[in-house]
């Protein structure tokens, strides 16, 4: 099982909603997860699975409004262009 660490920016609609079905009241202590990651910071994140992958989603101030803006407008991933996934691939602005 592979294990990929996601920031908020990297965020994708599925990984949220694996987010808030796990923690629909928001996470709490004992659901963060530290670790050191290869410069020796520490990092701290809540876990999600799917059957072949555990995300490791780092926790922000933004991850925990996101996850509650998305709880109440699922359109709210959709129209937020602070995610990668929602910015314009360079071929298309040309």
């Amino acid at each position: 099982m592979k294990r990929v660490i996601v920031e908020y920016a990297k965020l994708t609609k599925d990984i949220l909603d694996m987010l808030v079905e796990k923690y629909p009241d928001g996470y709490d202590y004992e659901d963060i997860i530290s670790f050191k990651n290869s410069k020796g910071q520490t990092v701290k994140a809540v876990e999600v699975k799917t059957a072949d992958t555990n995300y490791l989603v780092k926790i922000s101030d933004r991850l925990e409004n996101a996850m509650e803006e998305y709880a109440d407008d699922e359109e709210f991933f959709e129209d937020n262009d602070d995610f990668d996934a929602n910015l314009p691939d360079e071929d298309d602005e040309a």
